[in-house]
């Protein structure tokens, strides 16, 4: 394929990993400009958005761009000519480029910690759709190793799971300046572990993780399959939890039903308090907005919150890249911001009507969501995870996409009618005895609805 296929191709991907607001401000005028043996030339819009892509979603888009060419294996953001200016409000490029500061401004991470300061109990909204997950959070910021050891909090993306495991961690900080406290992605320990591997500095790093006090790892669901990891977080786990040291942990799932964990893993996760995140309901998403507009200094009027608040409802992190696009607005145009540019202003990322799903799109998010290929539902493979999946598709596309069973049966590989019968009443008698499996179909839900 040509560089515009072959980056149509790849946007099209990053489009269905973020959320709207996200790929309108990052990734908007972005190309490929040239492909020098393996190295990729992109052309960005400006500075910010080419520190953004290298710090943020480097790592993603080469691995997009590899899988499609296997010779690409290096990246290079270039900032290109200035684009033709768009008249209307949502492409405005200097308006896109002050949101980028704002969202700059807010990413002063305290480099002993690693925690993002604005990340406070002060600021976390709370509502029926996460009361539980903030009361274990607040009690442990209080005494730390004594009670809900270790906290699993896990939800959908965008609905405030960092904020929160982060406020326990600067809570604890405040209270108590002696203890040592360690947040990170579960991506990041992955390649601090493979790292000290290849430096034969293992030892080193392991000491390092045992004198912490407080451990908060974010998306523990990513050490799925990684088995030296594993072995090495249980260990680790152990170390800490004997020695009474305090274990936060943030999924998007259930540890049930994280792919290829270690049950020995599974069973210490589950060993201590765990509380979901839902979505936030009306009330509580404009009280959110309300708690922005306050915090960042700006007044809109309600009739305007009340718009956004009612037209994104599934992601908290969408509400304020709404947000920012706003107050961005204004503070380059310098004068009050009416609904109707609001409206104008926000026309790509709000979703009206809701998203149309494909079955090939359901298919593909239950398949990322069980950590498996496309493939693996088509075939008929018993494998226990593999069935279960393949029986929740057959299940999802009868009840919210209203297929037919032949149709669902043809779409599945050729399986016959009466499989897909099975699957779906196997499904619908398991939803009314296991809680797991509810929480699994509705966090699948929730990806499917959010874009």
């Amino acid at each position: 394929m040509n560089k515009e296929e072959l980056w149509e191709t790849v946007l099209a991907q990053i489009q269905f990993k973020i959320s709207k607001a996200n790929f309108a401000t990052w990734f908007k005028n972005t190309e490929i400009i040239n492909k020098e043996g393996e190295k990729i030339l992109i052309s960005v819009p400006n500075a910010f958005s080419k520190e953004w892509l290298e710090q943020k979603y480097n790592k993603f888009i080469l691995k997009t761009l590899h899988d499609l060419d296997r010779g690409i294996r290096e990246i290079k953001y270039v900032i290109g000519e200035n684009k033709k200016k768009e008249a209307s409000i949502q492409n405005n490029i200097s308006s896109a480029v002050i949101a980028d500061q704002l969202d700059f401004e807010e990413f002063k991470i305290n480099k002993a910690t690693n925690l993002n300061p604005r990340y406070t109990f002060e600021n976390f909204v709370v509502g029926p759709f996460n009361e539980i997950a903030h009361a274990a959070a607040w009690a442990i910021s209080k005494e730390p190793g004594v009670v809900y050891n270790p906290l699993f909090i896990y939800g959908g993306v965008g609905l405030g799971k960092t904020h929160l495991i982060q406020a326990v961690g600067n809570k604890i900080t405040e209270n108590c300046a002696d203890k040592k406290i360690k947040y990170s992605s579960a991506e990041k320990f992955i390649s601090g572990i493979v790292n000290s591997i290849k430096n034969h500095s293992i030892e080193s790093f392991k000491e390092e993780y045992q004198k912490i006090d407080v451990l908060i790892i974010d998306d523990i669901q990513f050490l799925a399959g990684k088995e030296k990891t594993q072995e090495e977080f249980f260990h680790l786990f152990n170390s800490l939890y004997e020695k009474n040291k305090q274990i936060i942990l943030s999924s998007d799932r259930l540890p049930k039903a994280i792919p290829s964990l270690e049950e020995r893993l599974r069973s210490r996760f589950e060993g201590g308090m765990i509380a979901d995140i839902g979505i936030p309901d009306y009330e509580t998403r404009l009280a959110i907005l309300k708690t922005k507009t306050k915090q960042k200094g700006v007044n809109l009027s309600d009739e305007i919150l009340e718009y956004i608040a009612f037209s994104i409802q599934n992601n908290i992190r969408e509400i304020e890249g709404a947000l920012n696009r706003i107050i961005a607005y204004k503070r380059l145009n310098n004068k009050t911001v009416t609904l109707e540019s609001v409206k104008s202003l926000l026309k790509k990322i709000i979703k009206t009507p809701r998203k149309i799903v494909t079955p090939s799109q359901l298919i593909k998010l239950v398949a990322q969501f069980y950590d498996l290929k496309e493939e693996d539902l088509f075939t008929s493979s018993r494998r226990k995870e593999v069935v279960k999946p393949r029986q929740i598709a057959m299940y999802l596309l009868r009840k919210d996409l209203k297929n037919s069973y032949p149709t669902i049966g043809r779409k599945l590989g050729g399986k016959d009618h009466t499989t897909v019968i099975y699957g779906c009443e196997k499904i619908t008698e398991e939803l009314g005895e296991n809680e797991s499996l509810v929480e699994e179909i509705r966090l699948i839900r929730q990806r499917i609805h959010s874009g």
